[in-house]
């Protein structure tokens, strides 16, 4: 097809503001899915998807449909998901597209993500075309949100259009407006062909299979490919669009959208960003990539059974390639035996991973507390990163310690503002600034957030530590959901700041620590050392839970052995005989204390996520 009649477009907007559901009426209007073969979030392929009713991977679908002018068009739609914990995912996409639909949802209003959303795509110079979804619900107020739109983002009043997804209304305006105002892609079909690897998955009989946009040239069924940072060359297997099932053709063109098997079995030979060209004609210049994405969040994965640990990381391999937010790298515990250190893009990203881990390869995994990664200046000079507690140097070498901070965005109503204040004041958060999204009143209609209340965008700097321990839970509950969070990092600065050592049984465990601040040193301990006591199983032997800075203990608690009745043979006799059952029954604990092991169960680590606000 002619590249004039190509139209790429993403849709992106706040977490449950019915971008799925819009998707899923672009698949029916445009004769895409057969009705038969309908379902709920079409493109949410995967279960977790499903369960948790949210999108974890952007998928990519070719559409055909008939524009104004009566000419046939193909619309590429790459799916993004909405939670900040996946923005990766959504520039991805932005850079694979010429324009993006923005929804809002008419009852809920512009939230935190949608801003940072508009403006990552217009920092991509995308075209946006604003939608007000949800129109049909009893207390969406489509004139306020669209007022909403203009103030905030800048919008004009006739530029917004309104639909609502999920019974069709108002779908064929927004494909008219994708085909009217989207440009078509830019690109040479006579130079040499140059492809971007948005994203990738793993085929057993295909090997790497690379989702594709062609920016120059054409690429045809048995090309020889060369993959340009590697210099690797490799076979076209397969190649074809996704409609929405994977439909294979001889040849993808310049605009187009699609994807490419590779038949390469080493999943770091082609990678998220990579510039695919002919090796019979090779393009000079590469295509931009992707800035590699520094991980915010990082927790210890090691398998239940150590006999797994291969398992686990061909797992982390075929998994990274589909999700290139995912870091790894090996480390051992002596608590927990060897695992690999992962990076996350925050604490849901982390969540799904394990999940996926558990489900898809079928592994039993442990997962430590998260932590985040701090720099530490050494007196003699040097820096280095510290990604995890126990690699933290002793306190005598350091000169200063630096923890990673965040801007944050809250959008809530304006009756909220005293408690998100007073919740932040605790997290050691700094004020920024303030400003009010006026709303106009609803005739009749609750006086609740999305009910003619006026709302207010808070600016903070926090530090990101202060984050893991249920921050977002409690946003929520002081808020009564209708906060929403959007947050990017923001630099790292210096802090008194320890390391917190949990000593079981005389021994420390490495996976247990955790950096903190001094001043919340000792009601971290004694939180922690409670919490432990109640998940740490009792032994034949008294276990000792010690919560250490330094060589200082600051915070004890003590799980109390079990007794085994020794006397219940003795009916009878002299006491002293008694006594010796006794005494050689201590002798037995005394010797199990100083030889036995303490197993750490799974609990203990979630116990440290919970410290804060004890």
């Amino acid at each position: 097809m002619d590249h004039r009649f190509i139209r790429n477009f993403c849709i992106i907007a706040h977490i449950d503001h019915g971008k799925s559901t819009l998707a899923d009426r672009f698949l029916e209007t445009t004769g895409t899915v057969a009705p038969q073969e309908m379902r709920e979030q079409f493109l949410d392929q995967m279960e977790l998807e499903r369960e948790r009713g949210i999108t974890i991977k952007g998928k990519a679908v070719t559409m055909s449909h008939r524009g104004p002018d009566g000419r046939e068009y193909q619309l590429n739609l790459i799916d993004t998901p909405g939670h900040v914990d996946f923005s990766y995912e959504v520039s991805r996409s932005l850079a694979a597209c010429e324009g993006a639909l923005l929804v809002v949802d008419a009852s809920q209003g512009i939230e935190a993500q949608t801003i940072a959303n508009a403006l990552l795509a217009l920092a991509g110079n995308l075209v946006l075309v604003p939608v007000v979804n949800k129109v049909d619900l009893p207390q969406a107020e489509p004139d306020r949100v669209s007022a909403e739109l203009q103030q905030v983002l800048g919008f004009d009043e006739e530029e917004i259009l309104f639909a609502s997804a999920k019974d069709g209304k108002g779908v064929e305006a927004v494909l008219q407006a994708i085909v009217e105002r989207v440009p078509p892609p830019k690109g040479d079909p006579e130079a040499a062909a140059r492809a971007l690897v948005f994203d990738s998955t793993y085929n057993t009989y295909k090997g790497i299979v690379a989702y594709v946009r062609l920016f120059d040239g054409s690429i045809s069924l048995s090309d020889r490919l060369l993959i340009f940072s590697t210099g690797k060359v490799t076979e076209s297997m397969e190649l074809g669009v996704f409609s929405p099932h994977p439909v294979p053709t001889d040849r993808l063109r310049v605009g187009q959208v699609g994807y490419i098997a590779t038949g390469l079995k080493d999943v770091r030979e082609c990678g998220v960003g990579e510039t695919l060209t002919l090796v019979d004609r090779t393009t000079e210049e590469p295509l931009p990539g992707y800035v590699p994405l520094k991980p915010m969040v990082f927790a210890g994965l090691y398998p239940a059974d150590g006999e797994e640990y291969q398992a686990l990381r061909g797992a982390l391999e075929k998994l990274q390639l589909n999700d290139a937010a995912l870091t790894y790298e090996p480390e051992t515990s002596p608590a927990l035996g060897f695992g690999f250190r992962c990076g996350f893009l925050g604490l849901l990203h982390m969540d799904i991973v394990q999940e996926r881990l558990e489900r898809e390869y079928g592994l039993d995994i442990v997962v430590t507390a998260p932590s985040v990664a701090y720099e530490v200046k050494l007196k003699t000079g040097e820096e280095m990163r510290v990604e995890s507690p126990s690699r933290l140097p002793s306190p005598g070498d350091i000169e200063e310690v630096r923890e990673p901070w965040l801007t944050m965005t809250i959008v809530t109503p304006d009756r909220y503002i005293g408690a998100v204040m007073e919740l932040m004041s605790t997290r050691r958060a700094v004020f920024k600034r303030m400003e009010y999204i006026q709303g106009s009143a609803g005739a009749g209609g609750p006086k609740l957030a999305a009910g003619g209340e006026s709302r207010v965008v808070m600016e903070y700097a926090m530090p990101m530590a202060e984050m893991l321990a249920e921050f977002y839970n409690r946003l929520k509950s002081r808020t009564q959901g209708y906060a929403s969070l959007d947050y990017s990092h923001d630099g790292f600065r210096p802090a008194p700041l320890v390391r917190l050592d949990i000593l079981l049984n005389q021994e420390p465990v490495d996976a247990l620590s955790m950096i903190v601040h001094r001043d919340k040193a000792y009601q971290y301990g004694k939180v922690l050392t409670q919490r432990l006591k109640s998940v740490i199983p009792r032994q034949l032997f008294e276990v000792p839970i010690q919560a250490a800075v330094g060589t200082r203990i600051i915070a004890r608690e003590t799980v109390r052995p079990l007794r085994k009745d020794v006397l219940a043979k003795c009916y009878g006799g002299d006491v002293t005989r008694k006594r010796k059952l006794l005494e050689r029954q201590k002798e037995g604990k005394n010797r199990l204390k100083r030889v036995g092991r303490v197993q750490v169960p799974q609990e203990a680590f979630l116990a440290l996520l919970k410290v804060e606000g004890e």
